[in-house]
């Protein structure tokens, strides 16, 4: 079966601190098959999970951990970044992303690129089910998908603390067909 390419396009890479954060390798070697131009961005609490040296080796661009990076040239980089963007994927979200987004929080470079980018949002879920299926999350996630933003909805299956429950990042097949979907629309 051939690839849907997405040579031409930039995507942000949101990644924040989730356990699955583990898979945000996959993602990008997923997106730079189907030779998208991949930018991440991570949140501090991601860098417990994932190095930045790993996800900067596999997008071939420098990861952005900072808001206030004075070594990068753009001198509003939250700004540059969001008016590059062709898709905001956030992969995996957190509940406190999800949170931060629907209140209108932009206190780190994740959420103001949010904040300032014109360009669709993917937003992957991932966390504990109990959190997941918390109101004030699922009041979060309304709000969110009522100004726009797309979701890919979470598995079902085991977590990382042992339960079974809705909470799982989906699988990257399902993610990568949703940033498909959105781009082909967009076009």
């Amino acid at each position: 079966m051939r690839e849907q390419t997405l040579k031409g396009k930039t995507i942000i890479l949101g990644v924040t601190g989730s356990i699955a954060a583990y898979k945000s390798p996959q993602i990008i070697t997923e997106l730079k098959k189907r030779k998208a131009d991949v930018i991440v961005v991570m949140t501090e609490k991601a860098k417990q999970f994932i190095t930045p040296f790993t996800l900067q080796n596999l997008s071939a661009n420098k990861v952005i951990t900072d808001l206030f990076d004075v070594s990068y040239t753009p001198a509003v980089e939250h700004i540059s970044l969001a008016e590059a963007a062709d898709l905001l994927l956030i992969a995996p979200a957190t509940a406190n992303i999800i949170g931060k987004l629907a209140s209108g929080i932009a206190d780190d470079m994740l959420s103001c690129i949010s904040m300032a980018t014109l360009a669709p949002k993917l937003i992957c879920p991932a966390m504990n089910t109990n959190m997941f299926k918390n109101p004030i999350v699922q009041e979060n996630i309304a709000k969110l998908k009522k100004n726009g933003y797309k979701f890919v909805e979470p598995a079902f299956g085991r977590l990382a603390s042992g339960v079974e429950g809705k909470g799982r990042l989906a699988d990257i097949d399902i993610i990568i067909n949703g940033v498909i979907k959105i781009l082909r629309k967009k076009t």
